[in-house]
């Protein structure tokens, strides 16, 4: 009877904390689908502060695991405990016979507890020090995840070590009966197929579809597929021209740069001519407002290496160190190994000549409304940004234009 009683005293802190837990996580699966798929949702209640920013780390791609949103995995977690609180009723239905196999729920949802409370740490420590954000809702679900495994293992004679174990003897006498073994393979089975569905397709989660989209360029630190000289692609007279527009400041362009240099080399046909197009307001009159400020002078240092045959190396050095200011790109371009005439350099990059190149270019693409970066021009038309899709959705532009893949580049 005393043991009864302490059962159901569990049971009921256990489902408080539960229902609590669970209303948070419908709460943060809400404040992610508003972060990533309305474009006009405001803020939420819990954008507290530049750190204190549940919207923003749901924009992340850490707010997801496999494609699922974690908030989706943390309803899942709470559904779960509160089948196994009521699991002894549950089982007396013909229909849910099957869950007999549940003997030690305490076990279990201590089990449980414990498991969640180390991988809420591990978010926690990945929130903290890689986004540099905190959720204060999903901090929340980390303590409740603890307070579950504390009082759930209350009573039970060496702790979480007894817990753990005993759930893990009580799986391998579940899978005995041939019966439950085959529907836990199907089961097994389709979640599977649906985890690699969510996966692949990145239906639920805008940050893993850019990732699936940018792949190896998005936290790539160095251009592994850099030139050198001017001529990147094609050196044809025949060759399909791909001009690009681009701001040595711009994070996307850096992106882009990378790309650029893949494509010349999957294509036969084509050569990319860089045209630079800084959102700086000491050379760009068309602008209202800065954007990209220290942009100019890596174009002028850029442009001035062109004259020196080497500017495709310089453009991507640029992208790679992003050094801000002229003392900086100069310490960069002396220490880099280009065996580049530094006084000429210095001298052509503050020339006129440097600076009508780099206006005239500026004029053209204001003249067809491109003041965006990066800019790709083939013939008259124009695309700003990357084409929908990442890399394959570049590529299929290129080709959908002419572009000719080499062998097994297609896609």
């Amino acid at each position: 009877m005393e043991q009864e009683k302490k059962d159901f005293k569990k049971t009921i802190i256990i489902s408080l904390l539960t229902i609590l837990g669970f209303v948070i996580t419908v709460y943060l699966a809400h404040v992610y689908y508003q972060a990533n798929f309305n474009a006009y949702a405001l803020p939420s209640m819990c954008v507290i502060s530049d750190f204190m920013d549940c919207d923003q780390v749901a924009r992340t791609i850490d707010s997801q695991f496999l494609g699922v949103p974690l908030a989706y995995w943390g309803m899942f977690l709470y559904s779960f405990i509160i089948m196994l609180l009521g699991v002894d009723k549950l089982k007396k239905i013909p229909f849910l016979k099957f869950l007999e196999v549940f003997k030690n729920k305490f076990h279990y949802i201590a089990s449980l507890g414990i498991i969640s409370f180390t991988i809420s740490i591990i978010l926690l420590c990945v929130s903290l020090f890689s986004i540099k954000k905190l959720c204060v809702m999903c901090a929340i679900t980390y303590v409740i995840n603890l307070l579950i495994a504390l009082v759930a293992v209350s009573g039970i004679e060496g702790k979480f070590i007894t817990a753990i174990k005993q759930s893990f003897i009580d799986f391998i006498e579940a899978l005995k009966p041939i019966p439950y073994r085959i529907a836990f393979i199907l089961v097994l089975f389709v979640a599977g197929a649906f985890l690699s569905w969510t996966y692949t397709s990145a239906k639920f989660s805008p940050a893993l579809k850019t990732k699936h989209s940018f792949g190896e360029f998005i936290n790539a630190t160095t251009n592994k597929y850099a030139i050198k000289g001017n001529i990147l692609g094609s050196a044809d007279k025949d060759a399909i021209v791909i001009n690009v527009y681009s701001d040595y400041m711009c994070p996307m362009c850096n992106v882009f740069n990378m790309m650029i240099h893949k494509l010349a080399q999957e294509f036969t046909n084509i050569r990319i001519e860089h045209h630079s197009l800084p959102l700086d307001m000491s050379c760009n009159k068309y602008l209202q407002q800065e954007f990209h400020q220290g942009s100019c002078i890596a174009a002028r240092y850029a442009e001035a290496a062109h004259k020196q045959g080497k500017f495709w190396e310089v453009n991507s050095l640029l992208f790679d160190k992003k050094p801000f200011g002229e003392d900086e790109i100069i310490e960069t371009l002396s220490t880099s190994g280009f065996d580049l005439d530094m006084e000429q350099l210095k001298k052509d990059a503050h020339s006129k000549e440097i600076e009508n190149i780099i206006l005239r270019d500026i004029d053209f693409a204001a003249a067809n409304n491109q003041l965006g970066t990066p800019t790709i021009q083939l013939g008259k038309e124009f695309n700003m940004g990357i084409p929908n899709g990442g890399y394959p959705g570049l590529k299929k532009w290129v080709i959908e234009r002419g572009g000719k893949p080499k062998g097994n580049h297609l896609f």
